[in-house]
């Protein structure tokens, strides 16, 4: 049985006091944010069902959303914008979606699991975790809050702008999304800094 709490653990170990997990969800779409989401466990506490949000079949993650929202020590949910991703690249926007989520929580944490090999630069000593969203509790926790939030988000969109198909593949590159934006151009959503391969000077 995999240990899903074997990093937490390992931090505490060290002294650390209180451990966060950081994920996002909406780095590779061609519309709309990219969401952020960090979480705090309680001591020794694994949602039941818990994984990598991706894993999760849509029932199963909103269901886990409640019950992460209800448990949780703390958690946080921040997005950047499709204006600030086009103003300061995917990276950068996905950090600072991090940091905004990170200043959500009390009490603050002084360590953080993220997920990837990237620091976003959160006030507190980072560890890096490649694949942490399938390695760690906290951090499939919070896979699970930023993808139901910006997923979530996606389903408005659609109802405002039904001719990409949102409800369907969230902002994905699909080819019935590119083909929806070659017939009627982006809409105010759309990434333009993403639509350069696709539509060219129309991107703009």
């Amino acid at each position: 049985m995999q240990d899903w709490l074997k990093y937490e653990q390992e931090l505490k170990a060290r002294g650390y006091q209180i451990v966060c997990g950081i994920d996002e969800a909406g780095r590779g779409p061609l519309a709309g944010p990219v969401c952020a989401a960090c979480v705090v466990l309680p001591e020794e506490y694994i949602p039941e069902g818990v994984n990598d949000s991706k894993k999760l079949t849509e029932k199963k993650r909103d269901a886990l959303y409640d019950i992460i929202r209800r448990d949780a020590v703390s958690y946080g949910i921040a997005m950047a914008s499709h204006q600030e991703i086009d103003a300061c690249n995917i990276l950068q926007a996905t950090f600072l979606a991090m940091r905004r989520a990170f200043e959500q929580l009390r009490p603050v944490p002084d360590a953080a699991i993220i997920d990837g090999n990237q620091k976003p630069g959160v006030p507190a000593h980072e560890f890096t975790l490649v694949k942490g969203d399938a390695l760690s509790a906290s951090v499939a926790a919070a896979s699970i809050l930023a993808k139901v939030t910006r997923d979530r988000l996606m389903l408005e969109l659609d109802a405002r702008y039904p001719e990409y198909g949102f409800a369907k593949h969230k902002g994905y590159g699909t080819a019935a999304h590119r083909e929806a934006l070659l017939k009627y151009g982006p809409c105010p959503e759309h990434r333009r800094s993403f639509l350069k391969k696709i539509l060219g000077d129309a991107a703009g």
